[in-house]
């Protein structure tokens, strides 16, 4: 079937963070919130290995770079009308892979870690200037990964459209998968 690339969106790609995969509860709640919107959850090449630590930025990319042409392609529609995110880490690697170029319709960046817990000083946001895209911030209110006040300070220097949306908890607000799915069905309905 092919769908119409004049589609607002026609595909969410979803990703999990680095001490999960692509059937974190979240992710799952999420992809059922948007049905009948196509969704594909992927692991990155580490998780796809059996290995416990990370793949640096460049080895993810490429692999999400893959993947999004290979769910385009395969659902039927343009590569800019595809949303990719995820959770923690995955939605970081997302971030970063748009910034470098990877065509989509917007960001859903769920417990993004502006910084490790405790390290303000390591910030993970130079390449938020170069997203031009719509971008969606879920974040739990006491994430040791990013406070609402550094969320403001540093979300200010991406020059497309932010959303924020600020849920009680902490980096993982996974008991309340419903307030984080309706933030992403409401967001996505913006596009």
């Amino acid at each position: 079937m092919t769908r119409s690339s004049g589609a607002a969106v026609g595909g969410l790609l979803l990703t999990p963070g680095a001490g999960a995969g692509r059937d974190h509860p979240t992710l799952v709640a999420v992809e059922e919130a948007v049905v009948p919107l196509p969704v594909r959850r992927v692991d990155f090449p580490y998780r796809l290995a059996g290995k416990r630590m990370p793949d640096r930025a460049p080895v993810a990319v490429a692999h999400l770079v893959e993947e999004a042409a290979r769910f385009a392609t395969e659902e039927g529609f343009a590569p800019d009308r595809l949303v990719l995110g995820g959770r923690s880490y995955g939605g970081r690697m997302c971030s970063i892979a748009v910034a470098e170029g990877l065509p989509a319709a917007g960001l859903v960046l769920l417990s993004y870690p502006l910084h490790p817990p405790g390290k303000p000083d390591k910030l993970r946001v130079d390449h938020l200037p170069q997203l031009t895209v719509p971008v969606l911030f879920v974040s739990g209110t006491t994430d040791p990964f990013g406070s609402p006040e550094e969320f403001d300070e540093h979300v200010a220097a991406i020059p497309g459209p932010v959303t924020q949306v600020r849920l009680p908890g902490a980096h993982d607000v996974r008991n309340d998968h419903a307030a984080v799915s309706d933030a992403v069905v409401r967001w996505l309905a913006t596009l």
